[in-house]
């Protein structure tokens, strides 16, 4: 994937979750396509999607368990996993995940 998107529009106002642990800001394409571009910090966190997602890693190393799995995927900087609608993943950051969220 591209190291930068072109022109774009980026939401001033950053969303900040888990007191902090999590911060991201909100990237419009030129197509009206939105993703979201962030820092997760070490520590067991557990997002819930609304909307299917890829997490795109690009830097960091975590864990993750999706919703209903028996057991947890190991990821790096370089990888990415899908997330389902209207599901959940446990994220256990091992050393901190810079990510882009692909939404769709």
């Amino acid at each position: 994937m591209a190291d930068q998107f072109e022109n774009v529009s980026v939401a001033k106002r950053a969303n900040v979750y888990f007191d902090g642990k999590c911060v991201s800001h909100t990237v419009t394409l030129a197509d009206g396509t939105q993703k979201s571009v962030g820092v997760i910090l070490p520590g067991k966190l557990v997002f819930t999607t609304a909307a299917a997602e890829v997490m795109e890693l690009l830097e960091g190393e975590c864990r993750v368990t999706q919703a209903g799995a028996s057991a947890a995927q190991d990821y790096a900087g370089g990888e990415s996993f899908s997330v389902p609608a209207n599901s959940s993943f446990t994220i256990e950051v091992l050393k901190t995940v810079h990510y882009v969220c692909h939404f769709g």
